[in-house]
């Protein structure tokens, strides 16, 4: 009796890795008491944004 050879699963795909760019924009940060944040700054920490248009 032959037994099939083991089968092995197929390697997990890596995902590219993407930097976000910076919060850059016209109206500047709302909020943060006139301090502009870099995203090295903001680096573990959980973010809400909102976006809107006038």
């Amino acid at each position: 009796m032959n037994d099939p050879a083991p089968t092995s699963a197929p390697a997990p795909r890596r995902r590219a890795r993407v930097r976000a760019p910076e919060l850059v924009g016209k109206g500047g940060w709302l909020n943060t008491g006139g301090r502009a944040y870099s995203l090295a700054e903001l680096r573990g920490r959980i973010v809400l944004l909102d976006f809107w248009m006038s």
